[in-house]
């Protein structure tokens, strides 16, 4: 039997390290830390006075595939590729040591097929994972089942991503390429029953990177403004208005990558704050926007960030986890005011979801970061002749949104 295979941690730290991954409430953080030439699991509390960082190291060193995410107790979840199988664990500490709490193994009979872990769920009580394939993907229950991993959903055609729509872990949004096009469904984990969600031309691909359950924003990237290009936008869930895609989302020369909305910002979406992650030819830094506003806000990474890792509180606050020789276990806070706000022309694509003021390219450089890439004005490009979207109301997620 085919095993599926795993992806490497990413690296966010200027010494290597591999990203966090953090609880949806902010209470712990999971990363393989570096030992020399080895990496064992760490667990972070950050929700006391001082961030602190606490050791599992296994009876051996984890290979560099391993992934790691913590439970909402404490616990962390770790994900390991032996011998063709997918083995699942708790580890906690015991004293001097750690204990590991098995919880069973999943096989991939799909060749090709690659399985990962799912963001961490709100409530942090249950871990899901994607075992994706050319053909289909198959969404896994892997901690907090009775019997160990569980077969939850099987989604037709090649699946990727992965975003929380509700607090409840039951709608869970899945970019999906199916005819030689990408576009996002919701998989109901509760009935196993797939729906559209973004469905913006017939010929864009359309994909869902972040999601925020209390204001149901939407941080989409489309290239149904640009074909071939794509750009990010952002709609709000169960709403009939079109997606907008910001003039100053757009960065030549840059990648953007949203990585954290602020949360309880219910029936505000246009004033969530959104983190984002900045990597030019100069490095990495942070970004951060409202869809009120007229600008994004280019700020300094601190020194070892665990770059594309990091969250909002609900008073605006961005904490962003560091880890440097001097201070292993830290996080930055940094507070953003309100910028300029206003409606301006822009770019809209008819698709179910969104309401936003568009904005006119302008950027807010901080000492010390390097200028963000400027571009000329330029006419919009004409809105894409597309087909009636389908309404979210249609689809099982539309009930969770009060609009």
């Amino acid at each position: 039997m085919t095993a599926c295979a795993t992806e490497p941690p990413s690296t966010g730290a200027a010494d290597g390290s591999a990203a966090c991954a953090i609880t949806a409430d902010g209470a712990y953080a999971a990363r393989l830390a570096p030992a020399g030439d080895c990496w064992f699991p760490e667990r972070w509390t950050l929700d006391g006075p001082e961030p602190y960082a606490v050791p599992l190291p296994g009876n051996q060193p984890e290979e560099p595939g391993t992934e790691v995410q913590p439970m909402g107790d404490g616990r962390v979840l770790i994900h390991r590729l032996t011998e063709g199988r997918h083995v699942f664990s708790l580890l906690y500490p015991t004293g001097p040591g750690t204990g590991e709490l098995p919880l069973g193994a999943v096989e991939c009979p799909e060749p090709g097929a690659r399985l990962t872990l799912l963001p961490p769920v709100p409530g942090g009580v249950r871990a899901y994972a994607l075992a994706a394939g050319p053909r289909s993907g198959t969404v896994w229950l892997v901690a907090g089942g009775a019997f160990g991993p569980e077969r939850v959903a099987e989604v037709p055609g090649r699946c990727a991503g992965g975003v929380w729509l509700d607090r409840g872990a039951r709608m869970l949004a899945l970019d999906r390429e199916l005819g030689g096009r990408t576009k996002t469904v919701v998989v109901d984990l509760e009935r196993a029953e797939v729906s559209p969600l973004l469905q913006i031309a017939d010929g864009s691909d359309d994909r869902l990177l972040l999601a925020d359950p209390d204001s149901g924003l939407l941080l989409i990237s489309s290239d149904a403004p640009c074909p071939g290009r794509e750009r990010l936008g952002w709609g709000v869930l169960g709403s009939t208005l079109p997606v907008r895609f910001p003039e100053c989302l757009r960065m030549p020369d840059c990648t953007v990558t949203p990585f954290a909305v602020q949360p309880g910002q219910v029936l505000m979406p246009e004033n969530c704050a959104v983190a984002l992650r900045v990597d030019g030819a100069l490095g990495s830094w942070v970004g951060t926007w409202r869809p009120a506003e007229r600008q994004v806000r280019h700020l300094p990474a601190p020194a070892g960030w665990l770059a594309g890792t990091g969250l909002w509180t609900r008073d605006g606050v961005l904490r962003l986890p560091y880890a440097t020789e001097e201070t292993p276990c830290g996080v930055a806070e940094l507070s953003v005011p309100r910028g300029e706000t206003g409606a301006a022309g822009g770019t809209a694509a008819a698709v179910p979801g969104g309401v936003g003021l568009e904005d006119p390219v302008r950027d807010g450089t901080a000492a010390g970061v390097p200028e963000a890439p400027r571009e000329a004005a330029e006419p919009d490009p004409p809105e894409p002749v597309v087909a009636r979207p389908v309404p979210l109301q249609q689809a099982p997620l539309g009930r969770l949104v009060t609009k």
